[in-house]
């Protein structure tokens, strides 16, 4: 109270110490002076109380909060640094529903469907004053998620040999189980171009399985149609119960430690190369047919056929151009890769099953004999999969790159898809969901096949 009387003096220009106490003591006297001084006491501390009040909402208003720009499709999160700022609390935050966002716990998260720009309405209110909410403006950024910017113009279905723009197959594959899928890539997509891309499973007789992919030529007229032969001659030369049994011949002399080995060896790569070479023929009778050159029918193959032995697991195997098959071991400590890949000298200039030089080359280190007493996986893919997913050839016979793309299938991914190897009932729609990943540059149509 005598500061209060002191500090009213001094504003009225009474400042002589000596005349200012005696004021002061002669005023602290009077009753009246007292109850004056008391109720200026309390009007300046209420006056105070509301001036903090205005003061800490005009700084929360006035204050920048660089929201972090959102993307669409994908989760986002946004946490208001409300530290600095212990006394006021966010209300509502209203624009964001437009957004498909939602306002919790100084949060604002969700999973934005659109690109735009929202305009943002921030509620709020001072803690000692929470009647009164007060409204400050902000914006959220969502930018466009990469994949809407490209077209998906379906394909010319009264096209010659239309094919479907993606596929997908699961089921028994030797006596472990098969899932594949392909898929258009987004370059073909975006003008309405065809799935060059194509596979063919099937079961064949005395146990044998088979798989092969085949990826068509971007250059090529008709490409599509060039995987779609090359992956169906190759697996109906291998129908023939004949064959498969001359195969069986062969192997159990390898195998059962017999003395020509050697020549049973060539017998068998001989067989794989009748294969090819009638494949061969096949795409060549058919360029005939249909008055197109094999150029315009330029695909890459690769297949393996698997039998289980009761000295194990055979797989034959055989490649031409830039697409891998990886056997990954029981316990997933190794992997290998059983198939010449045509990258390096012939970077950028792939080699075809349509070119007649691959047999003048020595074809015979295409091919190759695996025996395995178990194994978790099987792998085969285009370099839709392969460039975005191992980036180079080395990487192939890295076990930790194969254990990182487990991962990337098993979930953790930026679009959480997952492939259940375990609960595999709709296995076939997950890896083809899987598949539609976003990796920038590479839009090539993608075919992923994996035994299990």
């Amino acid at each position: 109270m005598e500061n209060t009387i002191r500090q009213i003096l001094e504003n009225h220009d009474i400042h002589d110490r000596k005349i200012l106490d005696k004021i002061v003591s002669k005023l602290l006297t009077q009753t009246e002076i007292q109850t004056h001084v008391q109720l200026i006491i309390e009007a300046q501390n209420k006056i105070m109380h509301e001036a903090i009040i205005y003061k800490e909402r005009e700084e929360f208003a006035d204050a920048f909060f660089p929201i972090t720009n959102a993307h669409s499709k994908k989760k986002y999160e946004f946490v208001f640094p409300m530290a600095q700022f212990p006394n006021i609390r966010i209300k509502n935050i209203s624009g964001l529903e437009l957004a498909g966002l939602n306002f919790e716990e100084n949060t604002i998260k969700g999973i934005p469907f659109e690109s735009d720009t929202y305009d943002l309405k921030i509620e709020f209110f001072h803690i000692n004053d929470e009647e009164n909410s007060e409204f400050k403006k902000a914006q959220l950024f969502v930018n466009a998620d990469p994949k809407d910017l490209w077209k998906n113009i379906p394909s010319d279905k009264e096209a010659p040999f239309h094919k479907a723009d993606k596929a997908k197959f699961k089921g028994n594959f030797s006596d472990k189980k098969i899932v594949i899928a392909s898929q258009r890539g987004r370059s073909h997509a975006h003008e309405g171009k065809f799935r060059d891309d194509d596979f063919a499973v099937n079961e064949l007789p005395n146990s044998w399985s088979i798989i092969s992919v085949s990826d068509g030529a971007g250059s090529a007229q008709l490409a599509r149609y060039g995987s779609e032969l090359a992956t169906q001659s190759i697996n109906d030369y291998f129908k023939n119960a004949e064959v498969l049994t001359e195969l069986d011949i062969h192997l159990n002399k390898i195998f059962n430690l017999e003395n020509d080995y050697s020549e049973a060896k060539q017998n068998i790569i001989k067989i794989l190369y009748e294969g090819v070479s009638d494949t061969f023929k096949t795409l060549k009778e058919k360029a005939d047919e249909y008055e197109v050159t094999l150029k315009d029918l330029h695909s890459t193959l690769i297949f393996a056929l698997v039998k289980k032995f009761d000295f194990g697991y055979i797989i034959l195997s055989f490649g031409v151009g830039d697409c891998p098959i990886n056997l990954i071991n029981e316990d997933f400590s190794d992997v290998k890769l059983l198939n010449t890949m045509d990258v390096g000298e012939f970077g950028g200039g792939t080699r075809f099953v349509t070119m007649n030089e691959i047999f003048d080359e020595n074809i015979s280190s295409r091919f190759k004999i695996t025996h395995a007493k178990d194994f978790s996986k099987l792998v085969l893919m285009t370099d839709g999969i392969y460039d975005p997913k191992f980036i180079t050839e080395n990487k192939l016979e890295d076990i930790e790159s194969w254990k990182t793309f487990f991962e990337d299938l098993n979930g953790k991914n930026e679009d959480e898809a997952k492939v259940d190897f375990q609960n595999d009932e709709t296995i076939d729609e997950q890896l083809l969901s899987w598949m539609d990943f976003w990796s920038k540059g590479n839009h090539d149509d993608r075919t992923l096949a994996v035994i299990y």
